[in-house]
């Protein structure tokens, strides 16, 4: 048989998945290959791209939207094990389990992409996607991709210790040219006297001007609020500083966002998990090139300068 869609590998995920066990990615593939009797060939072939076997990564696409929809839970990265609302499909069809995640899918796109122009025009073009140039469906591929490794990159940090997540974003910022030629401007505080200050970078030689931050390692649906932001205002003015970072996993409250914005002695940018994952995306830290795609159009500036055969063009004038 042909190499199965992601598509069709969802019902025997959530069969296998239904132990309760906690299962590592890679121990689906040979209960996978064994369901669907793929040959030795079948399940060793490779993208023409070199980049991967196509079976195991349609594993891992399944898997992924599994977990960005909730019917499965991903307690580390890599490992996968069966929620509450998983078990509520296991006497569902393949089809129905596809309609669902679909769904969940398409609204958390709607939702990525609603304040842009190219997520508003996706949105217009799911209801039928044969309107959909090839160009707006590679933008809108590109952009699930990214948004599942900004997801992966979230789920990466909540499994290191908070003091390396300090140590992440001093170079996070340092990443993104602050601190700039100082050499070592970024230091992460002594843990148990940090006085509120998990970080700071020195912004010149002399350090005169410094940038304080403060690291929240707190589960991505956690909302800090208010208080949390207060304290910060505070620790950074018992340290004479007026510049502060507060960076988090989690999300920040209406409430302690406008707190930070109408601040008058304090300048206190907040950085919640998705601007977070993105700045660590953009910036490359932490993350690789997998693949590169180059998408070429003709030059006209080029095939203008060659002289036009005036005879053929004669043959296609109306009589």
């Amino acid at each position: 048989m042909t190499i199965p869609h992601f598509d069709d590998l969802r019902k025997p995920i959530l069969m296998l998945s239904s132990d309760g066990e906690v299962w590592k990615k890679s121990k689906f593939t040979e209960p996978l290959i064994k369901h669907f009797n793929l040959t030795d060939e079948e399940a060793s072939k490779e993208y023409e791209s070199g980049n991967g076997l196509i079976f195991v990564d349609r594993i891992s696409w399944a898997l992924s939207y599994f977990a960005l929809t909730g019917i499965l839970d991903r307690p580390k990265r890599g490992y996968y094990v069966l929620s509450s609302l998983g078990k509520s499909f296991l006497d569902k069809t393949n089809e129905e389990i596809n309609v669902f995640v679909k769904q969940q899918m398409a609204e958390r796109q709607a939702e990525k992409l609603s304040n842009t122009e190219l997520g508003q025009n996706v949105q217009k073009n799911n209801i039928n996607q044969s309107i959909n140039t090839p160009q707006e469906q590679l933008y809108a591929s590109y952009e699930t991709i990214r948004q599942e490794t900004y997801e992966e990159i979230l789920d990466t940090i909540l499994t290191k210790t908070p003091m390396a997540f300090e140590r992440l974003v001093v170079e996070l910022l340092q990443k993104m040219g602050y601190g700039g030629a100082v050499e070592k401007a970024g230091r992460v505080t002594q843990y148990a006297k940090d006085g509120g200050i998990d970080g700071e970078i020195y912004e010149d030689v002399l350090g005169l001007g410094r940038i304080h931050i403060q690291a929240k390692r707190y589960q991505k649906s956690n909302t800090i609020g208010r208080p949390d932001i207060q304290s910060f205002a505070g620790a950074l003015l018992g340290d004479n500083a007026n510049k502060g970072v507060f960076i988090t996993t989690s999300k920040f409250s209406a409430d302690a966002i406008a707190y930070a914005q109408n601040l008058s002695n304090a300048r206190i940018v907040l950085i919640d998990g998705q601007k977070l994952a993105e700045y660590i995306y953009k910036y490359g830290l932490g993350v690789q090139v997998e693949q590169t795609i180059s998408i070429k159009k003709l030059d006209t500036d080029y095939w203008d300068n060659i002289p036009d055969d005036i005879s053929s063009t004669m043959t296609n004038l109306p009589i």
